[in-house]
Protein backbone atom coordinates (compact mmCIF):
# COMPACT_ATOMS: atom_id res chain seq x y z
CA UNK A 1 0.00 0.00 0.00
CA UNK A 2 1.03 3.54 -0.78
CA UNK A 3 1.56 6.17 -2.76
CA UNK A 4 4.58 6.96 -5.04
CA UNK A 5 4.21 10.84 -6.79
CA UNK A 6 6.83 11.25 -9.43
CA UNK A 7 8.45 14.77 -9.14
CA UNK A 8 11.15 15.66 -12.36
CA UNK A 9 13.81 17.95 -11.02
CA UNK A 10 14.05 21.46 -13.19
CA UNK A 11 17.75 23.09 -13.83
CA UNK A 12 16.18 26.11 -11.62
CA UNK A 13 15.12 23.70 -9.00
CA UNK A 14 19.49 23.97 -8.10
CA UNK A 15 20.66 26.86 -5.59
CA UNK A 16 24.20 28.31 -5.83
CA UNK A 17 25.24 25.59 -3.71
CA UNK A 18 24.41 22.84 -6.34
CA UNK A 19 21.60 21.49 -4.69
CA UNK A 20 17.63 21.30 -4.73
CA UNK A 21 16.60 24.27 -2.89
CA UNK A 22 14.97 24.16 0.48
CA UNK A 23 11.36 25.32 -0.64
CA UNK A 24 11.57 22.83 -3.56
CA UNK A 25 11.42 20.18 -0.73
CA UNK A 26 8.78 21.65 0.49
CA UNK A 27 7.21 21.95 -3.41
CA UNK A 28 7.66 18.44 -3.74
CA UNK A 29 5.69 17.28 -0.50
CA UNK A 30 2.37 19.57 -0.93
CA UNK A 31 2.20 18.48 -4.82
CA UNK A 32 2.17 15.21 -3.99
CA UNK A 33 -0.58 15.30 -1.24
CA UNK A 34 -2.58 17.36 -3.17
CA UNK A 35 -2.08 15.61 -5.89
CA UNK A 36 -2.95 12.21 -3.87
CA UNK A 37 -6.04 13.69 -2.51
CA UNK A 38 -7.82 15.38 -5.80
CA UNK A 39 -7.11 12.04 -7.77
CA UNK A 40 -7.59 9.53 -5.13
CA UNK A 41 -10.26 10.97 -2.64
CA UNK A 42 -11.69 13.37 -5.11
CA UNK A 43 -10.84 16.38 -3.40
CA UNK A 44 -12.47 19.78 -5.20
CA UNK A 45 -10.11 22.58 -4.40
CA UNK A 46 -12.63 25.12 -5.00
CA UNK A 47 -14.90 22.49 -2.80
CA UNK A 48 -17.09 23.36 0.34
CA UNK A 49 -14.57 21.50 1.91
CA UNK A 50 -10.85 22.16 1.66
CA UNK A 51 -7.66 21.57 3.30
CA UNK A 52 -5.61 23.90 4.74
CA UNK A 53 -2.36 23.72 5.75
CA UNK A 54 -1.78 23.86 9.51
CA UNK A 55 1.93 22.98 10.04
CA UNK A 56 4.61 20.93 8.32
CA UNK A 57 8.27 20.56 8.52
CA UNK A 58 11.41 18.58 6.36
CA UNK A 59 14.64 17.24 7.81
CA UNK A 60 17.59 17.37 5.01
CA UNK A 61 19.20 14.47 5.02
CA UNK A 62 21.42 14.01 2.02
CA UNK A 63 21.85 16.53 -1.29
CA UNK A 64 20.06 15.91 -3.96
CA UNK A 65 20.10 18.05 -7.30
CA UNK A 66 18.96 18.17 -11.00
CA UNK A 67 18.90 16.36 -13.24
CA UNK A 68 18.74 13.51 -10.26
CA UNK A 69 15.20 11.85 -10.39
CA UNK A 70 13.12 11.62 -7.20
CA UNK A 71 9.92 10.53 -5.85
CA UNK A 72 7.42 11.45 -2.74
CA UNK A 73 6.52 8.78 -0.98
CA UNK A 74 3.33 9.76 0.73
CA UNK A 75 2.02 7.95 3.94
CA UNK A 76 -0.26 8.84 6.63
CA UNK A 77 0.88 9.62 10.04
CA UNK A 78 -2.14 10.44 11.93
CA UNK A 79 -6.03 11.06 11.02
CA UNK A 80 -7.78 12.89 13.43
CA UNK A 81 -11.28 14.06 13.57
CA UNK A 82 -10.76 17.55 11.55
CA UNK A 83 -7.14 16.54 10.60
CA UNK A 84 -5.06 14.44 8.96
CA UNK A 85 -0.77 14.64 8.74
CA UNK A 86 0.66 13.21 5.90
CA UNK A 87 4.29 11.17 6.83
CA UNK A 88 6.49 11.76 3.54
CA UNK A 89 10.06 10.91 2.07
CA UNK A 90 11.70 12.12 -0.59
CA UNK A 91 13.55 9.38 -2.42
CA UNK A 92 15.52 8.44 -5.03
CA UNK A 93 13.56 7.27 -8.10
CA UNK A 94 12.29 3.67 -7.75
CA UNK A 95 13.68 3.14 -4.49
CA UNK A 96 12.82 -0.37 -2.97
CA UNK A 97 11.88 1.60 0.31
CA UNK A 98 12.37 4.59 2.82
CA UNK A 99 16.27 3.26 3.53
CA UNK A 100 17.94 6.17 2.46
CA UNK A 101 15.67 9.21 1.98
CA UNK A 102 16.78 12.63 1.05
CA UNK A 103 14.70 13.86 2.96
CA UNK A 104 11.76 13.14 5.38
CA UNK A 105 8.49 15.61 6.09
CA UNK A 106 5.29 15.95 7.66
CA UNK A 107 2.21 17.97 6.35
CA UNK A 108 -1.02 18.92 8.48
CA UNK A 109 -3.73 19.47 6.75
CA UNK A 110 -7.10 20.57 8.69
CA UNK A 111 -10.44 20.52 6.72
CA UNK A 112 -12.63 23.74 7.26
CA UNK A 113 -15.52 24.81 5.40
CA UNK A 114 -14.74 26.71 2.58
CA UNK A 115 -16.74 29.96 3.18
CA UNK A 116 -16.52 29.74 6.85
CA UNK A 117 -12.84 28.75 7.79
CA UNK A 118 -13.63 26.79 10.64
CA UNK A 119 -12.64 23.29 11.32
CA UNK A 120 -14.90 20.48 10.28
CA UNK A 121 -14.83 16.38 10.12
CA UNK A 122 -12.60 14.75 7.38
CA UNK A 123 -15.10 14.21 4.65
CA UNK A 124 -16.04 10.61 4.48
CA UNK A 125 -14.00 10.31 0.84
CA UNK A 126 -10.95 11.50 2.27
CA UNK A 127 -10.85 8.88 5.47
CA UNK A 128 -12.26 6.02 3.00
CA UNK A 129 -9.67 7.15 0.40
CA UNK A 130 -7.01 6.52 2.96
CA UNK A 131 -7.91 3.86 4.56
CA UNK A 132 -8.12 1.98 1.16
CA UNK A 133 -5.25 3.16 -0.44
CA UNK A 134 -2.74 4.57 2.17
CA UNK A 135 -3.56 1.79 5.14
CA UNK A 136 -3.91 2.82 9.14
CA UNK A 137 -1.29 5.30 10.07
CA UNK A 138 2.49 4.21 10.61
CA UNK A 139 3.52 3.49 14.49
Amino acid sequence: MGYRHPFPLRWNDNDQYGHMNNAVYYVAMDTAVNTWLIRHAGMDPAGDVIGLARASSCEFLAPVSFPDEIEVDVAVGRLGRTSLTWDLAILPAGAPDRGEPYATGSFTHVFVDQTARRPVPVPDRVRAAVEQHLGPPEG
